[in-house]
């Protein structure tokens, strides 16, 4: 694999633009400050673009999220240093915040997309349904065996 310098400036130009829109979805949001959640903020940027280094660099076929979810695990495991220091500015980011910026970037991508869509037909309809479903009951099993264990049910 080759590093490509071009693509990761516009990958670089891509976060800051949604860290923007984090910052004021956060102060609106949230009530958290952007000066305060800026450092937090810049931080992610970084963690995601080892992350996009590594999927560039690395034969592997994993995608970016992976790896950079991996990095951000492995950095703020408690038994690194790190993990202190990220931790202390992260706790100022709410993640739940970052997901206005990336849903709008997928509504748009898809949006843009429509013609295409059509094309797959309405058998569409049914495997969205059908993932709909799988996740929400997936997600409440999940979590009513959580609660059973933690003895809140």
């Amino acid at each position: 694999m080759k590093y490509d310098v071009e693509k990761n400036i516009e990958r670089l130009k891509m976060l800051i633009i949604v860290a923007i829109i984090t910052l004021i979805g956060q102060k609106i949001g949230y009530g958290i400050s952007p000066i305060q959640a800026m450092p937090g903020m810049i931080l992610v940027i970084v963690l995601a673009m080892v992350g996009f280094g590594l999927k560039d660099i690395l034969p592997f076929k994993i995608p970016a999220f992976a790896y950079i979810s991996l990095v951000a695990l492995i950095l703020t495991t408690p038994y690194l240093p790190t993990s202190t220091f990220l931790l202390k500015y992260l706790e100022h980011v709410n993640f739940l915040g970052t997901t206005t910026p990336i849903l709008a970037y997928a509504g748009l991508s898809i949006g843009l997309h429509v013609t295409k869509m059509t094309k797959i037909s309405w058998k569409i309809v049914i495997v969205a349904c059908a993932v709909f479903i799988g996740t929400f009951f997936g997600s409440a099993i999940i979590a009513h065996i959580v609660l059973k264990l933690q003895g809140l049910i």
